[in-house]
């Protein structure tokens, strides 16, 4: 219980410590962008230092880093079509999403969880 506290105190400070940075930058598309990924993962984090140890929290965010890259190859690859086949975001998501899976178990295969 006192985990889930934690992890609600923890999080709750570090979502308004990003949303306050991104109400000064400009555009204010950054606000969603940094106030959600960064700050769940930096509180995940913590917890993991605080349970596990650092090296367990190495590990972790080894494997976050390895899905940012996922995610920013099955961004590219769902704008590509979404500009170039004109198809809808729905279908685009759907059929990109072994995108993502792929480059993420792959850099796993290839590089491990950090350890």
């Amino acid at each position: 219980m006192t985990e889930y506290v934690i992890r609600f105190i923890a999080g709750g400070l570090i979502v308004s410590a990003f949303a306050t940075l991104s109400d000064m930058l400009r555009p204010k598309s950054f606000a969603g962008l940094l106030g959600a990924a960064p700050s769940v993962a930096l509180a995940t984090l913590g917890i993991a230092v605080v349970r596990h140890g650092a090296q367990y929290a190495a590990a972790e965010s080894w494997t976050m880093m390895y899905g940012a890259v996922a995610l920013a190859c099955y961004s590219l690859v769902v704008c590509q079509l979404l500009m170039r086949s004109r198809i809808n975001a729905l279908p685009a998501t759907i059929v990109s999403l072994p995108v993502w899976l792929f480059v993420a178990f792959g850099l796993l295969a290839g590089f491990g969880g950090g350890r």
